[in-house]
């Protein structure tokens, strides 16, 4: 079957497969959830145009990732109605968000149509525009004293395009100018409807950030979205950059780094545009907010503190926000289903000018994502590779400690300048980073300010590595999560705090988990003091070592079956 020319990529057959066998559901709240229940009605009207806003986001993130997305979606949407195999591809096009996409499984990336491959520019870049090319042309500019253009090129919120043998930038407000007015005008009804002064300036100051060409609006959108604490609603444009593949690549090549250092230039991969709706659920946003008086702390015992800027250094700077969130929506790069899905986020990321100039951040935490794990091939997996002593220690509701420790761990160490410069590696280290943070403070704060019992540190530790480290395939450089997870997986089996037995059952020193990942911590840490690609190459090449257990691990699964792929159902 061909869509508008394409030929889908997979028998009505293997599509089933896929539906039936390979595809989890999550499911977010509808309007009979309790919270929603208890919103004023004004609120309840807001949410509906937010709901709106984040579908309209969704529309700018498919043309960020590939021109035919939208045209081809909206032709399976016809063609469904009638013809079960166009509704069948529709499906995973939804659970992919996108014509192409890896799964977190297989090496190469799903391409749903034969002809439309993963390209590593997305549509950020034209299609046609090779690695060596965007060099070629980079040094072309650069040797024309084009500076200004190349600024804008490099940086995280244009579209470019060529102009003859050169590249020219359009700012998003530009390019996206019709969607981001549909957009403002949504948020603009949303705050007029919303009952909350905080949530309705902040919306308000979302609006100019859409309908300016000025960095500084989003600067100011961020600093007052960072500052929601006490609100009922949720809405969030992210704006991450793991999809541009195509950016960072300019420092592979020595060349265009010497131009960018002597010129100023500062180079950020494109950010992708999420957008995300849910209702704030105060009672387990208490919970979560215990982690915050410990950053100050955290900030002094990160190793090598004083070779870069620390934040959080007393109580009086501590500018960080976190909220645990019932989930409306989810869209855009959110939506974006490619091996995973998110489960929480610290924003802005270091690149954003808030971050670089006043320091504000904030956590959420999505409530039904975290809740969707497989009860029933979890306990299977750990009778065929855990030790059954072990098996006490698996608590699904443990791992939450590991998720906010990550969080935190982004508001700490080494700041944008540090991270960009590693490239391709940079959200590869950034992610490491974070959870290797997380793990090595947990145990500092068990010792020092009695946070967590023994008992405690053994479930987190326990489901961190049974949850997180057992890999399901081997990780491509593409999804930074899963290649930090076999950095860590290797070096805590280099450094014998797991190992296995004759019967293949893995055992757990808990007394090293401190000490060792406190070694990892500040080893990564100079990764990212050292500015190099070629630093960070070698230390992800040494630790990402496919070997026997990995391999063995990832066998058990795939043997038990794995779901690689996610239904996102959305009930407003």
């Amino acid at each position: 079957m061909k869509i508008k020319g394409y030929e889908i990529n997979f028998s009505e057959q293997e599509l089933d497969d896929i539906l039936h066998n390979q595809m989890r559901k999550i499911e977010f709240i509808s309007k009979d959830f309790e919270g929603y229940k208890q919103l004023p009605e004004g609120d309840k009207k807001a949410l509906e145009h937010l709901v709106k806003a984040a579908d309209i986001i969704n529309d700018v993130a498919l043309e960020q990732d590939n021109p035919l997305n939208i045209p081809l979606k909206r032709e399976l949407e016809k063609l469904a109605v009638k013809y079960p195999y166009a509704a069948k591809t529709l499906e995973l096009f939804n659970s992919l968000n996108g014509v192409a996409g890896h799964n977190g499984i297989n090496p190469e990336p799903i391409q749903i149509f034969k002809e439309l491959p993963l390209l590593p520019g997305k549509n950020f870049y034209p299609q046609d525009l090779s690695v060596e090319e965007f060099h070629e042309i980079i040094l072309r500019m650069a040797q024309r004293g084009k500076f200004d253009k190349l600024k804008k090129i490099l940086s995280a919120r244009t579209m470019v395009r060529r102009n003859g043998d050169e590249l020219e930038a359009i700012d998003y407000t530009e390019y996206f100018a019709k969607q981001f007015s549909e957009i403002a005008n949504e948020l603009e009804v949303a705050a007029y409807y919303c009952t909350e002064p905080e949530f309705k300036e902040f919306l308000q100051w979302q609006v100019q950030a859409l309908l300016q060409n000025n960095k500084d609006m989003d600067m100011l959108a961020d600093r007052h979205w960072a500052k929601l604490q006490d609100t009922k609603l949720e809405f969030t444009i992210s704006r991450e950059n793991y999809e541009d593949e195509m950016t960072g690549t300019v420092y592979e090549n020595p060349e265009i780094v010497r131009v960018i250092e002597e010129n100023g230039i500062n180079v950020v991969a494109k950010d992708t545009l999420g957008g995300r709706v849910g209702i704030v659920n105060s009672e387990e946003t208490k919970k979560i907010l215990i982690s915050k008086k410990s950053l100050p702390y955290l900030a002094q015992w990160m190793p090598l503190k004083e070779q870069y800027q620390q934040k959080h250094l007393s109580e009086d700077d501590l500018k960080q926000n976190m909220v645990d969130v019932d989930i409306v929506t989810l869209t855009g790069d959110y939506a974006m289903c490619r091996g995973g899905i998110t489960t929480a986020q610290n924003l802005p990321n270091s690149d954003k000018d808030e971050v670089k100039y006043d320091g504000w951040r904030r956590n959420v935490y999505h409530r039904q994502i975290r809740f969707s794990k497989d009860e029933e091939n979890e306990r299977i997996l750990l009778n065929r590779l855990v030790d059954s002593a072990l098996h006490q220690y698996v608590d699904r509701e443990k791992i939450l400690s590991f998720v906010v420790g990550h969080e935190n761990g982004h508001s700490l160490g080494p700041t944008a300048e540090y991270q960009d410069s590693l490239g391709v590696f940079k959200h590869i280290i950034e992610e490491h980073k974070a959870n290797i943070a997380s793990i090595a403070s947990i145990a500092e704060l068990a010792k020092k300010e009695g946070l967590f019992s023994k008992e405690d540190l053994r479930k987190i530790y326990t489901s961190w590595i049974v949850g997180n480290l057992f890999l399901r395939a081997q990780p491509v450089l593409s999804k930074p999560h899963r290649v930090a997870d076999l950095i860590e997986f290797n070096y805590l089996f280099e450094n014998k705090v797991i190992w296995f037995d004759s019967n293949k059952k893995m055992h757990i020193d808990f007394d090293l988990i401190g000490p060792i990942t406190y070694k990892l911590l500040e080893e990564t840490i100079r990764v990212q003091l050292s500015k190099s690609v070629e630093v960070a190459k070698e230390f992800v090449n040494k630790w990402t070592v496919w070997g026997e257990w990995p391999r063995y691990i990832a066998g058990v699964q795939q043997e038990l079956g794995i779901k690689p792929y996610i239904k996102i159902i959305t009930k407003f």
